[in-house]
């Protein structure tokens, strides 16, 4: 397997190339929305909590992932999703009758429609990965995506806040919908070929339940998503403390955003080297590495020290992405299409839903115990969840399923097995 830079591997690539520039495109105009929108309401109505609402009205619908998933295993993808880009790109606009505080609840019901359209896009877009991208840069692919979307999250946010100081809140709804428009022109371009898929059996609620029960079966699957959700959980535990921190190494709250940008640099570089070590590390044991590493990251910010808090702050940005791309990069390898897009969203379901429940309980603990302590703890926990994702199956731990996972049928084990003869890859 060639070790070229993952960047060149991906660009050159012509269906890859194009579907992964328009990602890049359309996150841009996602992170800069992110921040106007909760500046824009606090503008109009001078409320923190509606201001805090903007994030909740995004994430609401990650809840009804699994049966929103259906809708990308009922049509083809790559049609699904430059429909659905389109149709965010004119809801966008409405955004322009957005001027006082009674004109809250448009811009609340569209950041809400945004939300559930991302949820449906999301295993679209993994599923659709699967057939455009070739099967041996699936975790670079995966990995770069990652660094694009966190090198957005650097850049995009500024350019929001320029734009919303100088022309208000529709001018950045209205770059939005310029980059979903771009990234379905893009996508438009990508040469697929996509039967049209037959209609699941059963109502929506069995489609549902085949996808929920074909990811939580899998022995290999369950335990990476297990271990996803943990981290991050425990990730937004820590994330809590920020504020603490910053308090603490005797700087103002603005110093907030200096930490952000060391986590986001070592979140870009990771995604460059990812792919490279799934093949050598498999997708358990990378993953496992990335919550150790993470874990020494969190228990470092304890440090009364500005260096050794930046430091621990870019090894969290460094560790935390790892078991997302080890475990989606398996979703897309084991799975079988029809259920790929019910799958992959019962997986951000099973994800991503301990964030919001991770942060609501870290703004409580924060105030009711030292966040020194709450750091220390959080990291022996992000260990602990390491140590398990390492040894499942080995016969340290025994397997998640009725069926058992041999070392030498690990995802570690199947990862370097589909690097070098993907069609006679075992499965799981």
């Amino acid at each position: 397997m060639t070790t070229n830079w993952t960047v060149t591997r991906i660009l050159w690539d012509r269906n890859a190339g194009l579907y992964f520039t328009g990602l890049v495109v359309s996150a841009f105009g996602t992170s800069a929305l992110g921040l106007a929108a909760g500046v824009w309401v606090k503008d109009l109505s001078g409320s923190n909590g509606l201001a805090a609402l903007c994030m909740f009205a995004v994430w609401a619908p990650t809840l009804c992932g699994p049966a929103l998933g259906t809708i990308a295993d009922r049509v083809r993808r790559k049609p699904l999703l430059i429909r659905t880009n389109l149709g965010l790109a004119a809801l966008l606009l409405t955004l322009f009758a957005v001027d006082s505080r009674t004109d809250l609840w448009l811009l609340f019901t569209v950041l809400f429609v945004y939300g559930t359209t991302v949820v449906v896009q999301d295993p679209a877009e993994s599923a659709l990965v699967a057939v455009v991208v070739d099967r041996d840069l699936l975790g670079d692919f995966n990995g770069l995506r990652m660094t694009a979307v966190e090198g957005m999250k650097l850049v995009a946010p500024l350019t929001g806040a320029g734009l919303y100081a100088a022309f208000g809140g529709p001018a950045v709804a209205c770059l939005d919908a310029v980059t979903f428009a771009l990234a379905a022109g893009l996508w438009l371009f990508v040469r697929v070929h996509e039967e049209r898929p037959r209609r699941p059996a059963g109502n929506w609620r069995t489609q549902t339940a085949e996808g929920v029960r074909e990811l939580w079966g899998h022995p290999g699957l369950r335990p990476l998503v297990l271990a996803g959700g943990t981290m991050m959980f425990l990730a937004s535990l820590s994330s809590s403390t920020n504020y603490a921190i910053v308090e603490a190494l005797g700087h103002a709250p603005a110093y907030t955003g200096v930490l952000y940008a060391a986590q986001g640099v070592g979140s870009v570089a990771v995604g460059l080297v990812s792919g490279r070590a799934l093949r050598r590390l498999g997708e358990r044991r990378f993953g496992a590495a990335g919550i150790a590493l993470a874990a020494a990251g969190v228990a470092a910010r304890a440090v009364p020290s500005d260096p050794v808090v930046l430091v621990g702050v870019a090894a969290v940005g460094l560790g935390l992405p790892c078991v997302l791309i080890a475990a989606f990069t398996a979703v897309q390898r084991e799975l079988p299409g029809p259920l790929l897009g019910r799958a992959t969203a019962t997986a951000n379901t099973l994800i991503f839903t301990p964030n919001v429940i991770g942060l609501a309980a870290g703004a409580a603990l924060v105030e009711l115990a030292d966040f020194r302590l709450l750091l220390v703890l959080t990291g022996l926990a992000l260990i602990a969840t390491a140590a398990w994702l390492a040894l499942v199956g080995t016969g340290v731990f025994p397997a998640l399923s009725g069926r058992s996972v041999s070392p030498d049928q690990s995802p570690a084990s199947a990862d370097r097995t589909s690097a070098k003869s993907p069609p006679d890859a075992n499965p799981v």
